[in-house]
């Protein structure tokens, strides 16, 4: 019978480790039958299946198309739609844009703070098509304003919607929004709809420069079905410089915001397969999820009340949904923790059921599958990789196998688990087993408290853990099935970050997952370390790693499903007549290799001087290729008529470009500068930039095929040289090149320029004075 027991908790055991994704977000997608006033997955697909019709980064075709079609859609609600257009330059590195933002407000009956509803619809630069990055943002806000106003109730508050351009650059459209258009200021709160992948679910994370109590209180009283969140992101992404549109409004506007944002299936991330086919149903349903009891709660809440001093512990958890409490108890809950385990170890101790050298061999073998699982943990992942070297073309780090991994890893630790304590713990008890693991996690919550008190939570699960105790030192007998349904918070709270770290961070993060098992194993210890079939189930967990290591290596080379990437850039370099074929790559493939031959060189070699100046240092390898003579630029210099020391260097296209970067010396120094009428301000010591740590001094980003106009005065006595260089992404469409079509195995890269011509340009002004007001050729 008692063995009968143990196995129905294993059986429940699973069960739960199962029910805590799957609790995670919604299995029912919304079809077109759904009420008019409730959000329908199918409604928003349609919006979908056009705006995710091809790439739309700022600058190409798609993009006026997908604004054009938001406009509409937008204007056939009975909203008046507009388009903020405006120059937007940053500061503190030179980037220029001009942004094409769409905005369109419901007014509201009251006259407090708006509720702005946001999210962006340029693509990535890098052909994709922007389903989920941020497609799936998008529609998820038109169908629930469709929804919305379909409900015909009048809200409190005014509602704006905001879809964002050029967040994929530099965040530009939030910030020409923030800071010049005249609805900024009425802002009370903003609900930011993101991606990260192309499946999973839906994250929620508070940007405040403040407290988040007020903000998480309210979430918690909006009460959405499927709340995925916790102030462990919330803290560790206050630690790390990210960005989204969210950050501008916080730091340009200090204006709060919620942003939502899904991240599985990364390996899609910024590439075509971010596509129509590949988002997951589910996670769009989650989005919607979200958005519509907060944008009925949020219509109607006083959003100028939102700021506090204060911070809230908050957590998601399976049944009760979503708990809160401040940051104030975290220490008296660790000190509290400390006291109740001493009082557990004294009380245990004198009764007879805990014993010193039990407990403190149960702990030393607790220990050693921390060390040992690492260990192996490490050394796998470096065989992975020297065995199969293509993993590390893939640059979001997570690989597409990479859910195999996850597994095999987790089986690897729970064979180390279950094989040691089944040759050592043998015939002890689980009172004694759950000790030193009680003590090592609260030594955790001590440092968590301390250092890191997002992650407060982490001590519900000890909490319950000492109630396991204390109920197995009076009841050394207890059913195996209600020590396992004790056990139930760490397994629901745990189980999901042993997958959140890898996907989110990539495969080098599977160490985390090791250790939150094994941590998790000697938390349950009273369940997982006495079953009495442990010398059965090491060999169980072996056979499954074993397995899905088989099924990630058949997942492992590239294919139509699991595309390779790759990248070819044609540098035409016109100071020097010389022009090369240029790869990111660090393994070459068929597509490359056909126009670098078998024997390309490093990249440095060929272009060591655009490196040392720090211009392109990613590329890995090249070839000397025939000069196509490639258009450029045209420059002209013309002088102020009001200041004899200020000059205009202006800059023409003469091919269609999408970026312009730009160069000078760090010797070169500048009272004043200004791209296109955006003047970059000077420091307190009158100098624009004064200690550059490169030459690099700004980028263009083009989308209108206007002209670069660089206006400067310069502070040195000689006048200064630039260098540019200009990018066209249509090297496989140019006839001066014959490069054969990628197979259906292969995508361009993410994150780096890619089947584009780069063609670099020096003009220097001081020669170039002679013929002030006359159009000169570049050099």
């Amino acid at each position: 019978m008692k063995r009968t027991s143990h196995l129905l908790s294993l059986l429940l055991l699973i069960g739960l480790v199962w029910y805590s994704f799957y609790s995670l977000m919604p299995t029912k997608i919304s079809d077109e039958s759904a009420a008019e006033t409730e959000f329908s997955t199918a409604r928003a697909l349609v919006h979908l299946e056009e705006i995710a019709a091809e790439p739309h980064y700022l600058g190409s075709p798609g993009h006026a198309k997908v604004r054009d079609y938001i406009v509409s859609q937008l204007e056939a609600l009975g909203l008046e739609a507009s388009v903020q257009e405006a120059y937007d330059l940053n500061q503190n590195w030179g980037q220029l844009v001009k942004p094409k933002n769409i905005l369109a407000r419901i007014a509201g009956s009251g006259d407090g703070k708006a509720l702005l509803l946001l999210s962006h619809y340029d693509s990535a630069q890098s052909y994709s098509h922007g389903a989920s990055d941020a497609g799936s943002g998008v529609v998820t806000i038109l169908e629930s304003v469709r929804a919305f106003l379909a409900s015909g109730k009048t809200p409190k508050n005014d509602i704006i919607i905001c879809i964002t351009d050029s967040e994929e650059l530099g965040l530009n459209g939030a910030s020409t929004f923030v800071n010049q258009h005249p609805w900024a200021k009425d802002v009370g709160l903003v609900l930011n709809f993101e991606a990260r992948g192309s499946g999973g679910p839906s994250n929620m994370i508070v940007e405040t420069n403040g407290g988040n109590k007020n903000l998480i209180q309210a979430f918690a009283e909006a009460n959405p079905d499927y709340p995925v969140a916790s102030s462990l992101m919330y803290s560790i992404y206050k630690m790390l410089p990210n960005d989204t549109d969210s950050t501008v409004f916080r730091e340009d506007g200090d204006i709060d915001s919620f942003f939502f944002a899904f991240i599985d299936d990364h390996y899609d991330y910024h590439t075509v397969n971010d596509n129509y086919e590949n988002l997951d149903r589910n996670s769009l349903e989650h989005q919607g999820s979200y958005l519509m009891p907060l944008l009925s709660y949020f219509a109607d809440a006083d959003l100028g009340g939102l700021k506090a001093e204060e911070d809230h512990v908050y957590v998601n958890l399976p049944l009760v949904k979503f708990i809160n409490y401040p940051f104030s108890w975290i220490l008296p809950m660790v000190l509290l923790g400390w006291f109740i385990l001493l009082g557990l170890l004294l009380w245990g101790t004198k009764k007879g059921a805990l014993q010193g050298k039990v407990w403190a061999k149960a702990g030393g073998v607790f220990l050693l599958t921390l060390i040992v699982a690492g260990l192996l943990t490490q050394g796998l992942m470096w065989l992975l990789y020297k065995v199969y070297p293509q993993y590390g073309e893939i640059q979001h780090g997570f690989t597409y196998n990479g859910h195999y991994y996850i597994v095999a890893f987790v089986m690897l630790t729970l064979a180390v688990c279950f094989g040691l304590y089944s040759r050592f713990c043998q015939g002890i008890s689980r009172a004694n087993l759950m000790i030193v693991p009680l003590v090592l996690w609260m030594i955790i919550n001590t440092a968590i408290a301390l250092y890191l008190p997002g992650a407060a939570y982490f001590i519900i699960p000890v909490f319950f853990g000492f109630f396991i105790l204390a109920y197995l030192i009076k009841y050394p007998e207890a059913n195996p099935l209600l020590i396992t349904l004790l056990s139930a918070p760490a397994v629901l709270i745990f189980s999901p970050l042993v997958q959140f770290f890898p996907v989110g961070l990539g495969l080098e993060m599977l160490v985390a997952s090791v250790v939150f098992t094994a941590l998790l194993f000697g938390l349950i210890a009273a369940v997982t370390g006495a079953f009495p079939f442990n010398k059965y189930l090491w060999k169980v967990s072996l056979f499954f790693l074993l397995i899905f290591l088989i099924t990630a290596h058949t997942q492992s080379s590239w294919s139509e499903e699991r595309p390779k990437p790759n990248s070819l850039v044609y540098y035409q370099d016109n100071p020097e007549q010389e022009a090369y074929m240029l790869t990111y790559d660090g393994i070459l493939d068929e597509w490359t290799s056909a126009v670098l031959g078998d024997d390309p060189v490093a990249a440095d070699s060929l272009v060591s001087s655009v490196a040392g100046s720090k211009y392109n240092t990613g590329y890995s390898y090249g070839k000397l290729v025939q000069n196509a003579n490639i258009a450029s630029l045209e420059g002209s210099l013309t002088a102020d008529t009001l200041n004899a020391n200020r000059f205009t260097l202006t800059l023409e296209p003469k091919r269609n470009l999408q970026r312009i970067s730009i160069y000078a010396d760090t010797s070169y120094h500048f009272k004043a500068l200004a791209y296109n009428g955006q003047t970059i301000a000077a420091d307190s010591s009158g100098l624009v930039w004064p200690k550059r740590r490169s030459n690099f001094m700004g980028v263009y980003l083009i989308t209108d095929s206007d002209p670069l106009t660089i206006a400067f005065e310069s502070a040195d006595a000689q006048m200064p040289e630039f260098q540019f260089l200009s990018y066209s992404y249509d090297l496989l469409d140019r006839p001066e090149f014959e490069i054969p079509k990628r197979s259906a195995a292969m995508i361009p890269s993410p994150f780096v320029v890619k089947d584009a011509v780069v063609t670099k340009d020096r003009f220097n002004t001081t020669e170039m004075l002679p013929s002030v007001q006359d159009s000169i050729a570049p050099q």
